[in-house]
């Protein structure tokens, strides 16, 4: 167990179920992988593969309309988007194994679950595509032509509304509080707490030829890290406070740190269960119950209640910090 303990980031920002489960089978993963020095990022990408395959499964999967082989379909599906969870613990615990941890590592890790995501929710409407008839009659609707294609535009809309207005912000917002906490907790160098001006700086120093794919995926994490800042204005007051009192990073007095880690290490429990295991949870239940529009409903109540009470739980203490810091 100590061997898989050197594997996580910290174990303040560790999950309960990634604990007891996902990182113990993605540590032999792990193990396997770097015993046929497989890097990294080629775990990654098979991660983001086998999650987009998920997707396939998961589209074919309604047992109200294939019956018994649906209902295999969506166990399939579940099956293969752990499976994709495990490489995408498994490329972390390798990289921190191995020292093999690069930039371009950290813009894939954090696109896998982007990737899977656009696939499963695109999973999600095809479903509901599939069965009109069986949604009209449990809401009580008649089934008619008029009323399928505003139902369809209607749960496409929230498709993208969910996908891109909702679950993009909430999990890049819950892997930057992520980021800020191992700032403070480790420094630095034990964190990943990137800015969107020095990703723009490396952006513009490297060469496009031979670089064209990193240059695009360092243009999509560019816009990545600047979002995260925009939701965080009063982290970026507290960031540039400490940095014309302090300095240095390493100058930050130890107590200010722990002041910190107080603060922020409740957030860490919303901000695992806006990430993948609760949302993959969610999907798992909406699918095997037939209903996709229910992942949705979860998605726009839920999480998002979540995600603003994290937020402005997270601001109103940097304010604080700052306001002190300042007097």
């Amino acid at each position: 167990m100590d061997k898989i303990q050197q594997t996580y980031k910290s174990g303040d920002t560790e999950e309960w179920l990634d604990v007891v489960w996902t990182r113990p089978i993605g540590y032999q993963w792990a193990r396997f992988f770097d015993a046929l020095n497989v890097h990294p990022n080629t775990v990654t990408v098979l991660s983001m593969m086998i999650g987009v395959a998920s997707a396939w499964f998961f589209c074919s999967g309604s047992w109200r309309v294939a019956g018994t082989e649906g209902l295999i379909y969506n166990i399939v599906g579940v099956l293969l988007l752990a499976w994709a969870n495990f490489y995408d613990s498994a490329d972390g615990q390798l990289a921190r194994m191995t020292g093999k941890k690069t930039q371009l590592g950290r813009i894939l890790d954090g696109a896998a679950g982007d990737v899977w995501f656009f696939f499963l929710y695109h999973a999600l409407f095809f479903r509901f595509y599939q069965h009109h008839e069986a949604e009209f009659a449990w809401l009580g609707i008649e089934n008619n032509e008029q009323n399928t294609i505003i139902a369809d535009c209607i749960f496409y809309a929230g498709i993208w509304i969910s996908g891109v207005g909702f679950h993009a912000r909430q999990c890049g917002l819950s892997d930057y509080y992520r980021q800020i906490h191992l700032f403070f907790l480790k420094g630095q160098a034990g964190s990943e707490l990137d800015s969107s001006a020095q990703q723009q700086r490396i952006y513009d120093e490297t060469p496009w030829k031979g670089n064209i794919i990193y240059k695009l995926f360092l243009r999509t994490y560019i816009n990545y890290t600047r979002g995260q800042e925009n939701q965080t204005p009063e982290f970026q007051r507290l960031k540039q406070t400490l940095k014309e009192k302090y300095g240095a990073t390493e100058n930050i007095p130890q107590t200010f740190r722990d002041e910190f880690r107080r603060h922020s290490l409740p957030m860490m429990k919303w901000a695992n269960i806006l990430t993948f295991n609760c949302r993959a949870i969610t999907y798992y239940v909406s699918c095997l119950l037939d209903f996709p529009w229910l992942y949705l409903l979860v998605e726009l109540t839920v999480f998002t209640g979540l995600y603003l009470y994290m937020r402005h739980t997270h601001e109103s203490f940097c304010k604080s910090l700052r306001l002190r810091v300042e007097s």
